[in-house]
């Protein structure tokens, strides 16, 4: 394909994935507000960590639980940020497999097969991450509000709300890829478990200093619930590094490259072998030629 065709491409594959996008924000966008199927809205999804607070430590003007709209048509945006949100997530599948259309000619088979599975797992651990990240949310505003006793009650605007807990569903979902970089940095050879296994007093105490500043609330809770998870998936990546170096290892032993150095040159004999001049070894000439 020329590059004018490569475009072309291109330009269709986003616009799929685009649309799709799109269909996915209006049905989020519905979803705030109405419950289909029986299922809870998408607003009542996203308020449960608030109303979770005690009665006195949150603003409930008309007996129910309500955050505050403090500019004309905050709403309006919050929902369309929050029904983007929602069709990128629900339609992912299409716009990865349109991602994975686009790049995969220019693969080798190893290198799809890589691809796909990188791509599966990676959409697994963004999940995982952003649940627990919700899960956590209950318990940090609990300890953050709990330190004015009965003299403050927590009065949030719709948009800091939703935006914080936006924001922390994305950092945990993308946190958790960590561990996955590493194990692929393993398979292309980057780094190896030897490297792991030195390193990794330093590794998990730069995972603690990451989730320190990643996460957005200045509460222990988020902080530490993310740095035991990466901690753990830390472990479970190493231990896929050291069984695929294992591995390795057996093969090259299998086929007599232990020791050897892959990236050194191999010795060249320069004497030149003796001809052989049996009759049987001399090529053999036809009438014509």
């Amino acid at each position: 394909m020329t590059i004018i065709d490569h475009l072309y491409e291109l330009r269709y594959r986003l616009g799929v994935a685009v649309s799709f996008v799109i269909i996915g924000a209006i049905l989020g966008f519905i979803w705030f507000s109405s419950a289909p199927f029986g299922w809870p809205t998408l607003s009542d999804v996203l308020l449960h960590p608030y109303c979770s607070l005690p009665v006195n430590q949150r603003l409930s003007p008309n007996g129910t639980c309500q955050l505050l709209q403090t500019e004309p048509f905050e709403i309006f945006m919050l929902r369309m940020k929050v029904g983007l949100s929602v069709g990128a997530l629900l339609f992912s599948p299409v716009w990865l497999y349109q991602l994975w259309a686009f790049i995969t000619p220019g693969l080798y088979a190893n290198e799809r097969k890589f691809a796909r599975s990188f791509v599966f797992f990676a959409t697994i651990l963004f999940v995982a991450g952003a649940v627990l990240a919700y899960y956590v949310v209950p318990e940090a505003l609990t300890f953050m509000a709990g330190f004015g006793g009965d003299a403050f009650f927590t009065a949030l605007t719709g948009g800091k709300y939703i935006n914080f807990m936006l924001l922390l569903l994305v950092i945990f979902g993308v946190s958790f890829e960590l561990p996955l970089i590493l194990v692929m940095l393993n398979r292309a050879g980057v780094v190896t478990y030897d490297k792991i296994r030195r390193w990794w007093r330093g590794l998990v105490f730069a995972l603690f200093v990451f989730a320190a500043v990643a996460t957005p609330g200045q509460d222990p809770f988020s902080m530490l619930a993310l740095a035991a998870a990466l901690s753990l998936l830390f472990a479970v990546a190493a231990l896929i590094c050291r069984s695929h170096d294992r591995r390795k290892a057996r093969k090259m032993a299998a086929e007599g490259l232990t020791g050897v150095g892959l990236d050194e040159a191999s010795e060249i004999d320069p004497m030149a072998s003796e001809l052989d001049t049996t009759p049987s070894a001399m090529p053999k000439h036809d009438d014509a030629t």
